[in-house]
């Protein structure tokens, strides 16, 4: 990685009658997909759902539209965004339905 790594954090929206399908299909993705990630540029990415639905994710990248275009590209990426389609509300995807939020404050830069 390089020295010129963004934090990406992002909420999407998990119907909340999917919630307990949508935490098993994560507890075993795909290796596929999960290779597809990480040589996408996709690094220490991690997901955290609310219990009504409200899903963050949170990701290190050089360049998050690099990323998400790598993803883009690949065919594992258009079967598992088929698949979760159901999942979210306001037909959003895991890949260009998200909603990037500004980072406000880092402690690490604060503090050094």
């Amino acid at each position: 990685m390089g020295a010129a790594m963004r934090r990406v954090c992002f909420t999407l929206q998990v119907k909340p009658e999917h919630l307990d399908e949508y935490r098993r299909r994560h507890a075993a993705v795909w290796p596929e997909m999960l290779a597809a990630l990480r040589a996408g540029g996709w690094h220490d990415y991690s997901l955290f759902l609310r219990e009504d639905g409200l899903l963050v994710g949170y990701f290190v990248t050089e360049d998050l539209e690099a990323a998400q275009e790598a993803m883009a590209a690949t065919d594992v990426n258009r079967r598992w965004q088929a698949e979760m389609a159901p999942f979210f509300a306001d037909q959003a995807d895991g890949l260009r339905g998200i909603h990037v939020l500004d980072e406000v404050f880092n402690l690490e830069e604060q503090i050094t």
